[in-house]
């Protein structure tokens, strides 16, 4: 199911940001290298390349955080944390240039969602870390955009990996007790993705 889901995805990849260079014309291939987290069990989280090389997609089929009547104390918080080894041409390197998030929200009145969201590559200091939040009463799709202002680029020749590490919590706050708030990031409708826009830089 998450292959087709991903397939179906993919094909939905329209926003094309400015590069320093033209995505490289040969295979882009994504390993998972390690999947750690509350929201992403084994087998719930999926990552795959656009076919032009513009896009990483990441799918996750139990992704949810909730609060209130039938939850667990834990489930107010879920996170999910993904190790990825990105195989580019030789020649190439690049960085995030944006980042689109989905899912589904129901908030009661009072209750509150954050989603959060950091990615890095391994052994460099620079760390993108953002959030979102929504009030309740909500019960709809959700949308957050992330436009890095200078991303930065893994340096050439070094394959350092993609450490993408996403939260989502949702508070209680003053919504009545007897009813259940939850915020969703998961693939249930085959267009709700994470989206990473790649920008490009060809090594010297």
């Amino acid at each position: 199911m998450i292959n087709t889901l991903v397939a179906v995805a993919v094909a939905m990849s329209t926003v094309a940001l400015p590069a320093a260079d033209s995505p490289p014309p040969g295979a882009v291939t994504v390993e998972v290298v390690t999947v750690n987290g509350s929201g992403c069990r084994p087998g719930t989280a999926a990552v795959a390349p656009s076919p032009d090389n513009a896009t990483l997609h990441v799918l996750y089929s139990d992704y949810l955080a909730a609060v209130g009547a039938g939850t667990r104390p834990t489930d107010y918080r879920k996170n999910c944390q993904l190790n990825l080894r990105v195989n580019v041409p030789q020649d190439f390197t690049f960085a995030i240039g944006q980042i689109d998030y989905r899912g589904f929200a129901h908030l009661e009145r009072g209750a509150t969602g954050t989603q959060r969201g950091t990615y890095y590559f391994a052994g460099m200091p620079q760390v993108t870390n953002k959030s979102h939040t929504w009030q309740g009463p909500l019960d709809d799709n959700w949308q957050a955009t992330d436009t890095i202002d200078t991303p930065f680029y893994r340096p050439c020749g070094v394959p350092g990996n993609l450490n993408i590490n996403t939260e989502l919590r949702v508070s209680a706050g003053t919504s009545d007790p007897k009813t259940t708030s939850y915020l969703a990031m998961d693939s249930t409708d085959a267009y709700i993705a994470t989206v990473y826009h790649l920008v490009w830089k060809r090594c010297p």
